[in-house]
């Protein structure tokens, strides 16, 4: 079983990716399940999600604790958060930053291995909004293989409708642009 939490900022998508994610891993044929995890925050306080993706029924109900992989939708919470709490050593971090691989770990002394993109350029020049849910998505396809962007395809025009296809390009621009290290 794979399991994946999300940290953002109310309003940025993380829920969504959650979602999103969980309904591709759906299309493939795969179980999967997920949930949030806030209470009465307000827009811009900090959020998780969860997400887990299995080949087998999944059982469990509670909150992810351990998860293989941690994808951040707003850099600004680097430094108010612990995202690598509980990610195993052989774990993976996927980071909304400007900055390169080497420079996060030096600024915030990750030590998980990191897969980098600039999501909320690409969010702003292809969706015209700083909302980084499905450019993310696609920086999680690149760094850990979870889903595919073609099962992702569906889930997407049926959540955005008109802006599906924008919201698809910005996808398919992080995939490309994500640096991931080996």
């Amino acid at each position: 079983m794979v399991e994946i939490r999300f940290h953002g900022r109310g309003g940025q998508g993380g829920v969504t990716s959650a979602e999103l994610t969980a309904l591709a891993a759906i299309e493939q044929g795969k179980f999967a399940q997920a949930f949030p995890s806030f209470g009465p925050e307000r827009r811009g306080a900090p959020v998780m999600a969860f997400v887990r993706v299995s080949d087998q029924q999944i059982r469990t109900r509670e909150k992810v604790y351990n998860p293989n992989i941690v994808v951040v939708l707003d850099p600004t919470l680097l430094q108010i958060v612990n995202v690598e709490a509980g990610v195993p050593q052989d774990g993976i971090v996927v980071v909304n930053t400007r900055l390169s691989a080497n420079e996060l770990r030096k600024t915030m002394g990750l030590t998980r291995r990191l897969a980098v993109v600039d999501a909320s350029t690409i969010a702003v020049e292809t969706l015209r909004v700083p909302i980084t849910n499905t450019t993310m998505l696609g920086a999680l396809i690149k760094a850990t293989g979870v889903i595919t962007l073609d099962a992702l395809r569906g889930p997407v025009e049926k959540r955005f409708g008109p802006i599906a296809e924008k919201n698809l390009r910005a996808c398919q621009r992080a995939y490309e642009e994500t640096v991931v290290e080996e």
